[in-house]
Formats: C-alpha cells, structure tokens, sequence
C-alpha cells in the first residue's frame, strides 16, 4: 500500500472521529457568535446612546448600561418634527408599493415561466436588461412625466413609480420555473384558468420567493431618499428619511435624540424581517433544489 493511499485513509479516519467533529463545530460556533456580536455592537450601541443623555453618548470607556435610563428621549423626537407625518406617510408608500409590486411581478412571472407566447424570451430579455440601466439616466425623463401628469409633490407619483420591478418579476420567475409544469397542465385539464391557476397552485408554493421580494421591497421602499426627495417637497409630504435628515440638521448636537429617531425608522425594518425570515431562510435553502 503507497503512503499516499496511507495518509488519505488516515484523513478519512479523523475525519470521522466523533471528537474531531465536536471540536469543529465547537470552533466554528464560537467564530459565528463572535462575527454576529461584532455585527450587532452598532446596534446596541444606538439603543444604549438612545437611552443616555448628551453628554453620556461619548464617554470613554463606553457605558453601554446607562446608569439612568431616559425614556423621555423617544417622547421628545417626536415633538422636534413631525416624524409621525413622516412615518405615516412612508408606510402608506411602502406597504402600497409592497403590495403592487408582490402583485404585479408574480403575475408577469408566471406568463414569462408557464404561458408560451411568441416572442417570449426576448420580451423577457429585454425588460430584463433595464436592471442594468442606473436610475439616474433616466431620472430627469421620469421627473418630467410626472410633471406633466400633475403628479408632482404627492405620494402617489412614488406608488407609480415603484409598482413594477423587473428585478422582482426575474426572482419570481426562477422560482415557478422550479415548479413542474405537469401541475399546471393537470389543472388546466381539470377546467381551472390561467388566474386560477396562478392564485391556487403558484402563489401557495412560492411564499419562499413571495417573503423575499417582500422583504426586498419593503427594506427598499422604506429606506428610500432621492425618490422622495426629488418628487415630495411640502413637509406633509416627506418620508421619514427625508425627515430623519431635516431631524439632523435641526439638532445635529443632540446625539442622543438623533440616536432615538433612528432607531425608530429601523423598527418597523427590522419587524418585517423579523416576521418574513423564516421563509426567507427557507428559500435560500432550497433554491437549488429543483421538481
């Protein structure tokens, strides 16, 4: 027996040795609790300053337990601006754009997956290409539309804007291309249409890639700035990342409160997330599978 047969089995050997797996995956824990903690330090360290007062957020060494907590911090932000305005108005375009986008995408997926039309692919091809085209060269164009439209200073220019999306009709598609195209045939043989079979059969097996573009578009919608800045200009109009500015610059010395007013815009992200990441976490394990 050669000496390299020799050591590959010895390879295997340990490989297999119950101890030798304990230890790696003991090692491999412990990296992955040390990267999620130096993740998430920021974070703790915003809600910490958020809860301190000015003078507490940058002393050295870091108190990350305030010695008093002060709640009246996220009671105040709210009476500097109008940041109530700016988050209703933002989750009014965010949940609208949400929706018609999930809607929109999931209907033009399924006609590019399963329905057979000339000139499908290269329709696809084509609308597909426009994810390589940045938004700013065609940023005057749509500026100028919705002037014209009358729709300027209002959030339903941002609702037209953002309904359809070719990145989520692309995702969506990959995904009913995964499902067998017997079921469909089976159903349409069973008498059931087209939008039956898109509303019973597709969307209950796709909620994976439904979460993901949920999530996507809602992180998306939620933390946008140009778009609102650009098309919203009265103050009861504005998002709460343009408000989150103006908050800024009108108290850019209270660190604390400004601390406070963004760890209220990430809350209802994070919720989301929260709520959607189970089936987030399942498409992403089994996007490779296929039938």
């Amino acid at each position: 027996m050669s000496q390299a047969v020799m050591y590959t089995k010895q390879r295997e050997i340990r490989k297999d040795n119950p101890v030798t797996r304990a230890i790696g995956k003991t090692l491999l824990y412990v990296l992955l609790i040390g990267v999620a903690i130096f993740t998430l330090l920021p974070f703790v360290w915003m809600i910490s300053s958020s809860l301190k007062l000015d003078r507490e957020v940058f002393i050295y060494p870091i108190q990350w337990i305030p010695e008093t907590f002060h709640w009246e911090n996220y009671s105040l932000i709210w009476q500097k601006v109008p940041l109530l305005t700016y988050t209703k108005n933002t989750a009014i375009i965010a949940l609208v754009v949400t929706f018609l986008q999930t809607l929109t995408s999931s209907f033009a997926a399924y006609a590019f997956a399963k329905l057979h039309f000339k000139g499908r692919d290269v329709l696809f091809l084509a609308y597909i290409a426009t994810i390589a085209v940045p938004w700013q060269a065609y940023m005057l164009p749509q500026f100028i539309m919705m002037r014209s439209m009358g729709l300027y200073d209002t959030l339903l220019a941002l609702v037209i804007l953002q309904a359809f999306s070719a990145f989520g009709v692309f995702l969506m598609r990959q995904f009913y291309q995964s499902i067998p195209d017997e079921l469909c045939e089976a159903a349409r043989i069973d008498g059931l249409s087209e939008y039956g079979i898109w509303a019973r059969i597709m969307l209950p097996l796709s909620k994976a890639s439904i979460a993901t573009l949920v999530i996507f578009t809602f992180i998306g919608t939620w933390n946008d700035y140009m778009g609102p800045m650009i098309y919203l200009t009265t103050d009861a109009n504005k998002t709460i990342q343009v408000g989150l500015r103006r908050f800024i610059q009108e108290n850019s010395s209270d660190y604390h409160l400004i601390m406070a007013a963004s760890l209220c815009s990430l809350l209802p992200v994070s919720i989301v997330f929260l709520c959607l990441q189970r089936y987030f976490i399942e498409g992403i394990a089994t996007s490779g599978l296929k039938g």
